[in-house]
């Protein structure tokens, strides 16, 4: 198998293709932009908009098509638009195909309470969907109308989440590199085909069918038996402590966002069941960030003030750190709203308090390097949130792709009890100022915090260990990575008397530690790398991996990985591909 980008570097070069930044005013037509007009939620921003089912589902179609044009593969993947399709409760008959930085949001109390006869869908495009990254829906229900199949093909920084699909859902079409599901119903079958790696967290389905090289299930009910590594699977009966992602909900002519409670020891979803504990808050209690009018200042002065913060579309130039210092502070973003920290700064310092939310976003290194890019608890932080735990969802982080950027590491955790649920920290391997020398980024993560546990964790091609873990009683369940494409020369990535760096390191002193579902991948274009191992723990830590698979991609012939963890398990090579372990 080819790797994963090898295909869309190709395709750039042969066509040469400019990235295009249009907006949304100057893609459509003057008949689609009075369309728009008619369904723009001002109060959200002018690239969020709200439909209800009274409305001219001809209309809202046009729109949803017209918008989706712009926002694909190859000439969108890095474009400024950002869209938020909101639909008030009530039944849809459409087809929302949903492209880059689209976010499909119902607003009911229920997905049950939104409908779309017909389809929710992310398709191929070029034949594979090796960079359908950076879309989402949430809480809705489909009722498809095609063969009773749904398709959701995509890879990372996709999550689909809060919906019901009366029917099948094929999560794949040629190629494909994901991905990430929570708090999803399936009626029928589930078809992951070419699906590389999965994370499916607190679901139901009839059945699942296929599996590459990783799968996991933890909390979903009819989740498919473990037999690795005949069968790539990993099934954990129960979800030890989640609390679901914030979503909103549209009532009496106001948005509310509802916080679902902590659970422990959960299986499937939660919003069949009648009796939920949940906390409300409503839009009132939030300053609403706008990118044409917004920065650093006027959302840190809403943050002193108590407010917590909703990111409308856009992209937000940040001169100096957002500062959340308050306990149960709430950071949102929809429409995949993007921060950019332009001084060297971070783009968010959460400081060591109880309850801390931020959700929804995507964080883009700048040109002038920055040092971390996101922050959670100061530096020696030693507090115990055990009872309050703060939680990240669906935090993107990426350096370099859209423009030139540079960040010796995207998150750093040092806050003891954060959970986080769906990361992606990304370097860059294609894109603009992507090069050994250009988009600099040693590590995507670093956590120093006591009893920090993530559900999902990609982690790709930073310049050291793309992950390494200080504190003591870490989890993480599923982890995907890719090496470093770029390393120039075999010397140039070897430290000390070690070959390469593992992509997943826990630190010496660390005592305990658990990881579940460990995929990690390699892909050397410039120079025969040598890769000692791919994990690197203590001995006392190296029983508490479980399910690991590691395998050659692509590129150099002569690069190697030589072992799984600590210089056990087997090698992987162009003659030897692929490797596993217990």
């Amino acid at each position: 198998m080819k790797s994963r980008y090898s295909i869309i570097n190709l395709l750039f070069l042969f066509l040469g293709i400019q990235i295009a930044f249009s907006q949304v005013t100057k893609q459509l037509s003057e008949n689609v932009k009075a369309i728009a007009a008619k369904y723009t939620q001002t109060l959200l921003g002018q690239h969020t908009f709200v439909f209800d089912p009274s409305m001219d589902m001809p209309e809202i179609q046009t729109l949803i098509d017209s918008l989706y044009a712009g926002q694909v593969f190859p000439t969108n993947e890095f474009s400024q638009n950002r869209y938020a399709l909101l639909f008030k409760p009530g039944t849809y008959k459409l087809d929302v195909r949903v492209g880059y930085y689209m976010h499909v949001m119902g607003l009911g109390n229920s997905p049950e309470d939104v409908v779309i006869v017909g389809a929710v869908r992310s398709n191929a495009s070029k034949g594979h969907v090796l960079c359908n990254f950076w879309r989402t829906v949430e809480n809705l229900t489909i009722l498809p109308t095609d063969d009773s199949t749904n398709t959701w093909a995509v890879s990372q920084a996709a999550p689909l989440r809060r919906v019901h699909v009366k029917g099948n859902l094929r999560l794949f079409e040629g190629a494909s590199s994901g991905g990430f599901m929570a708090n999803c119903k399936i009626d029928g079958t589930v078809f992951s085909g070419s699906q590389q790696q999965w994370l499916t967290r607190n679901s139901v389905f009839k059945r699942w069918e296929g599996g590459v090289w990783n799968m996991m299930y933890v909390g979903v009910v009819n989740a498919p038996r473990e037999k690795w590594p005949e069968k790539p699977v990993t099934t954990i009966r129960e979800t030890p402590e989640v609390r679901e992602k914030p979503y909103w909900t549209y009532s009496e002519g106001k948005f509310v966002l509802r916080i679902p409670a902590l659970k422990k020891n959960s299986i499937g979803v939660d919003w069949d069941n009648q009796i939920r504990n949940e906390k409300t808050i409503s839009i009132d209690d939030f300053y609403i960030a706008k990118p044409e009018v917004d920065n650093a200042k006027t959302i840190n002065i809403a943050l002193k003030k108590g407010k917590h913060i909703l990111f409308t579309p856009g992209i937000y130039s940040l001169s100096e750190s957002l500062k959340v210092k308050r306990s149960g502070a709430i950071v949102i973003g929809i429409g995949m709203a993007t921060l950019v920290p332009v001084n060297g700064n971070k783009a968010i310092e959460v400081s060591d308090v109880d309850g801390v939310t931020i959700a929804g976003l995507l964080i883009d290194a700048a040109k002038i390097p920055s040092e971390t890019l996101m922050q959670v608890g100061e530096p020696g932080s030693k507090k115990n949130h055990e009872e309050n735990p703060t939680f990240l969802f669906d935090l993107f982080l990426r350096v370099g792709g859209p423009h030139e950027g540079s960040a010796s590491r995207c998150l750093v955790i040092n806050s003891n009890h954060v959970s986080a649920d769906h990361l992606w920290l990304w370097r860059a391997d294609h894109g603009a100022g992507v090069g050994w020398d250009k988009n600099k980024g040693a590590n995507g993560l670093i956590v120093n915090g006591k009893n920090v546990t993530i559900y999902g964790l990609f982690n790709e091609h930073f310049q050291e260990y793309q992950t390494l873990w200080n504190g003591e009683n870490g989890r993480v369940y599923f982890y995907q990575s890719e090496m470093p494409y770029d390393p120039p020369t075999a010397d140039a990535w070897r430290h000390g008397e070690t070959n390469g760096y593992a992509s997943y390191k826990v630190a010496d002193q660390v005592r305990n530690h658990q990881a579940w579902g460990i995929g990690i991948y390699n892909v050397f274009y410039n120079a025969s790398v040598i890769v000692d191992q791919a994990i690197e723990t203590p001995p006392a830590v190296e029983n508490g991996f479980h399910h690991k698979v590691i395998f050659w991609l692509n590129g150099n012939k002569e690069s190697v990985v030589k072992s799984i963890i600590n210089g056990k398990g087997g090698s992987i090579s162009n003659s030897t591909r692929k490797a596993t372990m217990e």
